[in-house]
């Protein structure tokens, strides 16, 4: 039984979404501030959590700081925003934060609970190495070391360890990037649409939003490139998408 940490401070709102979760078989711990969240996942109660819904208009603390503390405790945790207002400011600020995904309140049932599917899917080590699927074709335009291990530059990518290193240095990355890196360099050179990735990445066929794809490729690029304005490794082409190098 998947463990999900629902943050909402509404009561009407937190105890109807935590009774369509328990339907679907989840089970679901509950906080009303994020104060309350980030002291319950730093317990034993915490380690259990495979995923967090998280608000964003939290009294005192808010969703914004809640992600990145999560995010800074750990980079494995899927964490699902919730929004009360398709406002493109506070999405791109959350997803910035470090969140995989987001919906907007009113959600139903359907949608939240398809999300959280496709996040736990993303977190499944199994699920990130299917993604690498197609690497063997494309890794030569790095330097194949051995196996699913390849080498582009200083980035050593093990698509069967599931880790990334850096000069040597590991780089933790979430689930999402994880993904988002292993299915770009599955084929070197190769220019892959927002379309393609919110598919294949997210599992998003509709309801799609390429502003999850925009902020994945951001924070990947804070953490692999040298100087992430000018990427060498994972490079936009205007209009298309993006492709992975290196230059």
């Amino acid at each position: 039984m998947p463990q999900v940490l629902l943050i909402e401070d509404d009561t009407s709102v937190r105890d109807g979404m935590e009774l369509v979760l328990r339907r679907h078989g989840y089970g679901v711990e509950t906080a009303a501030t994020g104060e309350e969240a980030l002291a319950l996942l730093a317990g034993e109660r915490g380690a259990a959590v495979e995923l967090a819904v998280l608000d964003l208009m939290l009294p005192g603390m808010d969703g914004f700081e809640v992600c990145r503390r999560i995010r800074a405790r750990t980079a494995t945790l899927p964490i699902i925003m919730l929004t009360a207002r398709g406002d493109d400011e506070d999405i791109v600020t959350g997803l910035e934060a470090g969140a995989d995904d987001y919906v907007v309140k009113p959600v139903t049932a359907p949608v939240l609970e398809a999300r959280i599917r496709a996040a736990l899917r993303r977190a499944e080590p199994a699920a990130g190495a299917g993604a690498s699927g197609s690497a063997g074709s494309g890794a030569g335009a790095g330097r194949p070391d051995q196996g699913d291990r390849s080498e582009h530059g200083g980035l050593v990518i093990d698509r069967a360890g599931l880790t990334v290193t850096k000069h040597g240095t590991p780089v933790a990355l979430p689930p999402t990037e994880l993904r988002v890196l292993l299915e770009l360099s599955a084929a070197p050179g190769r220019v892959l649409t927002r379309e393609h990735l919110l598919a294949s990445v997210w599992d998003h066929t509709f309801l799609g939003d390429s502003r999850l794809v925009d902020a994945a490729v951001g924070r990947l690029r804070a953490k692999i490139e040298d100087v992430p304005a000018r990427p060498r490794y994972v490079q936009t082409v205007r209009g298309f998408g993006y492709r992975f190098g290196p230059l």
